[in-house]
């Protein structure tokens, strides 16, 4: 063995000694954080209907998805399934939290004109408010609405509404404002469509009329007519 060789190996021996002489330092326990499941379910979802209604069913990526959550993939799975899980709730929660509110609007408790009054208003409020629900609703229509149509809560969530119409418009009838020949569902398809229209069609409309349809004085002046065009067509002759 080489002077040089024989000298390595007294350093790696003494170096050896001294690590095990020294008092290893404990490592810093980190504070375990408790997993926040709802919260973690939320910022997914949350994420979910941005990217749905910002790409459609066909260009949003789970990995994408998850990534922007702060979550791994498998978490999402987890919680919500496959893509068509993920798409059918997001389409799910966007169409309940306009149901909530509106039955937080509290119609039974006002006179049939102004509660027709006030739930068109809030509609068309909704729309404007809410572009992400205009995209996602769109989207599920161009694909001919196969989760839609696989959701039971879509189709329960809409019957208190409905309901709730019917009731409006026998009062109204009863107190002579109102026709007594309007079926619920068709005012209620009326309500959303001449307000949906505007906000989805937007910009073709505003480049056919030459006009910023967009702009807040626009919006206004659209609202009064939504909502004054709508009680006409509820007014007894």
């Amino acid at each position: 063995m080489s002077e040089d060789t024989s000298r390595e190996a007294v350093k790696r021996r003494v170096s050896k000694a001294a690590a095990v002489r020294r008092p290893r330092q404990a490592k810093k326990a980190r504070p375990s954080r408790p997993r926040d499941a709802a919260a973690t379910r939320a910022a997914l979802l949350s994420t979910a209907i941005s990217e749905f209604a910002e790409k459609g069913f066909a260009g949003a990526r789970v990995d994408e998805i998850a990534n922007q959550a702060g979550v791994n993939k498998q978490l999402l799975y987890h919680h919500f399934g496959n893509k068509d899980d993920l798409y059918r709730i997001a389409l799910e929660t966007v169409y309940s939290e306009i149901r909530e509110k509106e039955r937080a609007l509290d119609l039974g408790n006002l006179t049939p004109v102004e509660a027709m009054r006030t739930l068109v208003g809030y509609s068309f409020d909704y729309l404007a408010e809410h572009p992400e629900f205009i995209k996602l609703v769109s989207d599920e229509n161009a694909q001919g609405a196969p989760h839609a149509a696989q959701s039971k809560e879509l189709t329960e969530m809409h019957w208190p509404l409905v309901e709730l119409l019917r009731e409006t418009l026998v009062r109204g009838a009863k107190a002579g404002v109102f026709r007594d020949d309007m079926d619920p569902v068709n005012v209620y398809i009326s309500i959303a469509g001449i307000s949906y229209f505007y906000f989805s069609n937007n910009p073709t409309l505003s480049a056919i009329f030459g006009k910023t349809l967009n702009a807040p004085e626009a919006i206004a002046l659209r609202r009064k007519h939504v909502i004054e065009f709508a009680l006409a067509a509820l007014r007894k002759n």
